[in-house]
């Protein structure tokens, strides 16, 4: 790629994860006076004396859990009675007065189990005299795997770990998107869907909830665990029926799907339930923050801006067709501005699997894209793409995502590697690892979908 580029998309790209980072956030926008906690944010001016409460719980789930938490140490101090948070392993950060539990992400795990039952056993001893301020952030679904236990005239039943752990699985294969995920999951849990925040009841809660959802569903976000749930244990089965799944999933989940969809077990929290008046959902940070900076930083570096959108998703592949043909009309036409030009997108595709590689979502972007490049290499003179979750890590793997231009496709041309071979095999981990292409951050503690960023000179 041109020398100049990759240094620039890092620091486009570096520039959206400071401004979504969550202790600065929270620092900057949360302040204890006198005992009266401030929470001045764009859409939210709130004050709350804190000597009306005996207690002071901090619960929390999700990738970017620790820094919140410690912003949290930082302006509450003492006042803190007891808390607990749930991360994901790596995402960690020195805490005092607040403990953390390690567990599996994105397949669920023993930790996770231990994890979420700590939480709900907290949340069950607050009462009306108690304060509870929760730290949500993406990731938070997988993290806390609390099987459903249930009883039905009489009889006992639960799911198994082993249980939520094969139909991630498979869903997780299927292509899915997360909101689809998510449904699922807070059918078969026994602290998602709402069902946390109707542990904490009758307590207050303050909840701090960073977006890694596509359109900022805060019912989706590690499954609406402070929030109402509008689908339904129907909805979930319907999921199974569309990736063709209900074979591949065991028993006792189809059972759960029927004894929802008969009334038997309570359905997660709807709206206008009276636990709700006793909470407040604070959105902090969002992929169009994440944007917005990235775009600033584009612009102080001479280039002409385009925001395309914060909502890319399904199959990642068709995405990078998308922006492939969005670079390509701009160098050939000047449509929608003439080089120099960024070109900057948003959201969370997904890669439906069918072979046994390793890479993620923004990886496979990166690698279409290139093979659009290789079909007419003369509409991509000067264009550069970068696809990064902001997460800092890209599916399984230790990469954050990964660069394509017509430079690394001449070096992996030089290299006799296959586009055409490494997308059938889901591999793109080790294609751009074969000609340094991949993009590595490590774990960000933070969490709010993916950036695409294009540069075209």
């Amino acid at each position: 790629m041109h020398t100049q580029h990759r240094p620039r998309l890092q620091a486009i790209f570096e520039a959206g994860l400071h401004r979504v980072d969550p202790y600065r956030m929270i620092r900057e926008h949360v302040r204890l006076r006198d005992g009266i906690l401030e929470i001045d944010l764009e859409e939210v001016h709130q004050s709350l004396d804190l000597h009306k409460f005996e207690k002071i719980f901090l619960l929390g789930a999700g990738k970017a859990t620790a820094p919140m938490a410690q912003a949290f140490e930082d302006i509450l101090g003492e006042w803190i009675s007891k808390a607990l948070i749930v991360v994901k392993y790596g995402h960690t950060t020195p805490l005092r007065r607040v403990k953390t539990i390690e567990a599996g992400h994105p397949e669920p795990d023993e930790n996770g189990v231990r994890g979420a039952a700590g939480l709900m056993d907290l949340a069950a001893e607050a009462d009306a005299q108690t304060l509870i301020i929760t730290l949500i952030s993406g990731g938070g679904s997988a993290l806390l795997p609390l099987p459903m236990h249930y009883e039905v005239q009489g009889v006992k039943g639960a799911l198994s770990l082993a249980d939520k752990q094969e139909v991630t699985r498979a869903l997780l294969r299927s292509g899915a998107d997360i909101t689809e995920i998510n449904c699922v999951r807070k059918h078969l849990s026994g602290i998602k869907g709402g069902r946390l925040l109707q542990q904490m009841a009758p307590a207050q809660s303050l909840n701090f909830i960073l977006s890694d959802v596509v359109g900022d569903d805060l019912s989706s976000i590690a499954s609406g665990l402070t929030t109402h749930d509008p689908s339904s244990y129907t909805d979930a089965r319907a999921v199974f029926e569309k990736y063709d799944l209900l074979r591949s999933i065991p028993d006792s989940v189809l059972n759960i799907l029927q004894l929802g969809k008969n009334q038997a077990i309570p359905e997660t929290l709807k709206p206008g339930d009276p636990v709700l008046a006793h909470t407040s959902n604070i959105l902090i940070g969002t992929n169009r923050m994440a944007m917005s900076a990235a775009g600033e930083k584009a612009q102080s570096l001479g280039y002409e801006l385009r925001l395309l959108t914060t909502r890319i998703s399904g199959e990642a592949r068709e995405a990078a067709r998308l922006l492939a043909g969005v670079a390509a009309d701009v160098r050939s036409a000047a449509m929608l501005a003439a080089p120099p030009v960024c070109i900057i997108s948003g959201g969370e595709p997904v890669v439906t699997l069918s072979g046994q590689g390793k890479g993620g979502r923004n990886q496979e972007m990166a690698l279409a894209f290139l093979g659009e490049i290789q079909r007419n290499p003369s509409l991509f003179k000067g264009v550069t793409f970068l696809a990064a979750s902001t997460d800092g890590n890209d599916g399984p793997t230790d990469a954050a995502g990964a660069f394509a231009s017509p430079e690394i496709l001449k070096q992996a041309d030089q290299a006799g590697l296959s586009i055409k071979t490494s997308l059938k095999n889901n591999d793109s981990y080790h294609f751009f690892e074969a000609v340094d292409a991949l993009y590595t951050t490590g774990p960000t503690n933070t969490n709010v979908c993916d950036l695409h960023i294009l540069l075209l000179d």
